[in-house]
């Protein structure tokens, strides 16, 4: 059954695209030619972090990638595909990973307790938290703790990025694409750049996984 707020988006949509007709006539068939996005950005599902809202960037300036807790798992054709049409097709510039205080996936990783078919998903964050479990049970404050995770998985998961071999084949050819680790926090609205050092994390990973030049 179809309730009212299912029929209110398809009203909002026809006030939206004649809205944006009106301010410019070729939006739409301009749209339809091509896109060309800089950026993209691999972020969570959560609904309360829409990437294109939260970084202030219009239509066709962000090709995006979401998951549950914006991890990147070699296993996930889905990602892998994204990432390699994005470097190889779109040319993009920069790869975000943007994860979010308040996730609930990272929260869940952190408790011991099963989920069922989640629990495969889970083991990528959890697998953070057992290379940094030092610095992560230092931390006695719950929420300080939780905070300090999100932005490790954000870290590791970049890293899993700057491994696979389609940026590091644009990057020796082209010198893109850069990579990036973004946190949003939802209390205020502002995105935390944690200023990941691409070129040195490059070097890191190129000991193990190293592409021919």
């Amino acid at each position: 059954m179809k309730s009212d707020k299912y029929e209110q988006i398809f009203k909002r949509n026809k006030i939206w695209a004649e809205d944006a007709s009106k301010k410019d006539k070729d939006f739409f068939s301009n749209l339809y030619k091509q896109q060309q996005p800089e950026f993209l950005c691999i972020g969570c599902s959560d609904s309360r972090v829409p990437a294109n809202t939260v970084t202030g960037l219009d239509i066709g300036d962000l090709f995006v990638h979401r998951n549950i807790a914006n991890v990147v798992s070699n296993n996930d054709m889905n990602l892998m595909a994204v990432i390699q049409y994005a470097v190889e097709q779109l040319k993009v510039k920069h790869i975000v990973v943007c994860g979010h205080y308040g996730c609930g996936g990272v929260q869940a990783a952190m408790k011991q307790e099963s989920y069922g078919l989640l629990d495969h998903w889970l083991k990528n964050i959890r697998d953070v938290y057992r290379i940094h479990y030092e610095e992560l049970e230092m931390e006695h404050d719950e929420t300080k703790r939780f905070d300090r995770l999100v932005e490790l998985n954000v870290l590791e998961q970049s890293e899993n990025v700057v491994k696979t071999p389609y940026v590091q084949e644009s990057y020796i050819k082209n010198g893109f694409p850069t990579v990036h680790g973004w946190v949003y926090d939802m209390r205020n609205g502002k995105l935390i750049d944690l200023n990941l050092d691409f070129e040195q994390e490059l070097k890191k990973v190129q000991k193990v996984y190293k592409l021919n030049e």
